[in-house]
């Protein structure tokens, strides 16, 4: 079963266990989302010491198929976000 963990419920993770305002919680939630998003537009790589590293990756065009029709279609140059784990967050999931 998946569970989703939305910015409110990190607004109310904020405000039981640290005791701010709904408001002080949403505005550090916010802030903390878009710092990371513009430095790593910038900077192209955050390590996060104990979590992981997001990092953006260029992914160069290439040709796809549809497997039911087999129609080729070129898939264009995009940037993609990747996320690796540190060796603490692997141990603490999988020591669990």
């Amino acid at each position: 079963m998946r569970v989703n963990l939305t910015k409110k419920d990190l607004i109310n993770l904020v405000y039981m266990r640290l005791g701010f305002s709904k408001q002080i919680s949403s505005n550090l939630i916010d802030e903390f989302f878009s710092l990371i998003t513009s430095n790593l537009l910038t900077e192209k790589k955050i390590k996060i010491s104990n979590f992981g590293t997001f990092l953006i990756k260029s992914k160069n065009s290439r040709i796809g198929r549809n497997p039911k029709t087999k129609e080729e279609k070129v898939i264009s140059s995009r940037d993609v976000i990747l996320f690796k784990p540190s060796k603490e967050f692997k141990y603490y999931i999988n020591s669990e």
